[in-house]
């Protein structure tokens, strides 16, 4: 997960957050396009989150609803409908009127489940209108201190050495930790133990501890355990070198051909949706995403923009995770049971 820093942290109990296009517009009014045509009649627009407040998910609706909002020129809604690896949010907004008022911002787990799960209450095919994907995360393989490999030949040598011994945690069956530990065994043919947790943050304690050697953990979570030396990172899961940690290798760099695991956030509509609001949200979401304070805080996480907002790239790019992850998914034999 990403943490939340304290000027973001929800308050009360209802984990909702209204952001009121006026009091928007007053602090910051020449970045406001208002449209032609308000979405669903200037009515607020409820972007409903498929994770937990405090998530990665959750953040990245915290950082860019404010802006969407000026953007547009109207209120939006943050509301958390976690559960379910994201099936819950999704199935809310795949039954919701296509008018723009209601909008899903989910997690790369989108294109997960169509493979982990054979019966969703949805077709995440036809039920949904992509909007735009917002950034990208990648992760970063680390280990505890203490463990003799000083880097991934390494650990394909001690893998090689011993097959099945060699353990990696993950946050649960069928999460992105889990599935890039996968994909690392699919590329280099080394077989691992993979030793799921309730969470993410159990399974850092656990490779900080000692007790699970290697773990693929999100950047910005594992960053300051590195920085301090609780973690050493053996090679980050983009195809680029982050700059959150410049010195760490790709894992092509490292040796590990045809390797990428990103986390990332999209944004859909239900089906159906007029194409004059599509063009309006997908507008608005590109004008939000070009902010500064956008692209800054993006990088504080150790993630990017996505390089192109465009409606067209953002289904292509679902399209072509669904079918990667349904591949190893297939491969792997992975369940979520």
């Amino acid at each position: 997960m990403h943490p939340i820093p304290p000027h973001v942290q929800p308050s009360g109990l209802s984990r909702r957050l209204c952001l009121s296009a006026v009091a928007a517009t007053a602090a910051a009014p020449w970045l406001v396009t208002r449209a032609a045509q308000p979405i669903a009649g200037g009515r607020t627009i409820t972007l409903v989150v498929s994770y937990p407040a405090g998530g990665g998910a959750d953040l990245m609706a915290r950082i860019i609803a404010p802006r969407l909002a000026e953007a547009l020129g109207q209120g939006v809604v943050v509301d958390n409908k976690p559960g379910a690896s994201g099936q819950l949010a999704a199935a809310q907004v795949a039954r919701a009127t296509p008018d723009g008022s209601t909008l899903l911002l989910d997690a790369s787990s989108f294109a997960v489940n169509p493979s982990l799960y054979p019966r969703l209450p949805y077709d995440s095919d036809k039920a949904f209108t992509p909007l735009a994907v917002l950034a990208t995360f990648p992760n970063v393989l680390v280990c505890t201190p203490s463990f003799e490999a000083q880097s991934v030949r390494d650990v394909l040598r001690l893998a090689r050495a011993k097959p099945g011994d060699l353990a990696y945690a993950s946050s649960g069956n069928g999460s992105a930790q889990h599935l890039a530990g996968a994909l690392f065994e699919a590329r280099t043919g080394a077989q691992l133990s993979h030793v799921p947790y309730r969470g993410g943050g159990p399974a850092l304690n656990d490779v900080m501890g000692g007790q699970v050697p290697l773990f693929f953990a999100n950047v910005a979570s594992s960053l300051g355990h590195i920085q301090a030396g609780k973690l050493r990172a053996l090679a980050v899961t983009s195809r680029v070198r982050t700059r959150s940690l410049p010195d760490v290798p790709t894992m092509e760099q490292a040796g590990v051909a045809g390797y990428e695991v990103l986390e990332w956030n999209p944004v859909l509509a239900p089906a159906g949706l007029p194409e004059a609001t599509r063009q309006t949200l997908v507008a608005g979401l590109r004008r939000a995403l070009a902010d500064p304070e956008v692209l800054g805080r993006v990088r504080q996480l150790g993630g990017d923009v996505f390089a192109d907002a465009s409606q067209a790239s953002a289904g292509r790019f679902i399209h072509e995770q669904q079918a990667q992850w349904a591949q190893v998914v297939r491969e792997r034999r992975i369940t979520v049971g």
